[in-house]
């Protein structure tokens, strides 16, 4: 295991431990997991919401870490999801990287935004 993969494993532990404290296992299924980590992710956006490119790339320390907070809460019901459906989170973002890589090939995706089926 790597480093990160260790750090997600006892996240992923100190996740389910907490769950099972406050018996919270009864919510967490797929479904609700699924719902809450979209809920996190558009409260994280609200923070972005109508600012421009350089406001969004300054934010005031206080927003800043208002963002790391809701980026926690994003991290966390992803990886109490991915526990729920025994989905290993590190490899799965290892093989994502790789078939990115085959359907953005440098040669023809550098300092583009365009869509892998449209290069």
């Amino acid at each position: 295991m790597t480093k990160n993969t260790d750090s997600l494993e006892l996240l992923r532990e100190r996740l389910a431990a907490f769950a099972a404290e406050r018996d919270w296992d009864q919510f967490h299924n797929p479904k609700n997991l699924a719902m809450a980590l979209a809920g996190e992710a558009g409260e994280l956006v609200e923070h972005f919401q109508w600012l421009s490119f350089e406001q969004a790339r300054n934010l005031s320390q206080t927003t800043r870490d208002e963002v790391a907070l809701e980026c926690a809460d994003v991290l966390l019901f992803l990886v109490r999801l991915c526990d729920k459906l025994d989905i290993d989170l590190a490899a799965a973002a290892e093989r994502k990287l790789a078939l990115n890589a085959k359907k953005y090939p440098v040669e023809k995706s550098r300092g583009r935004a365009t869509k892998y089926n449209k290069l």
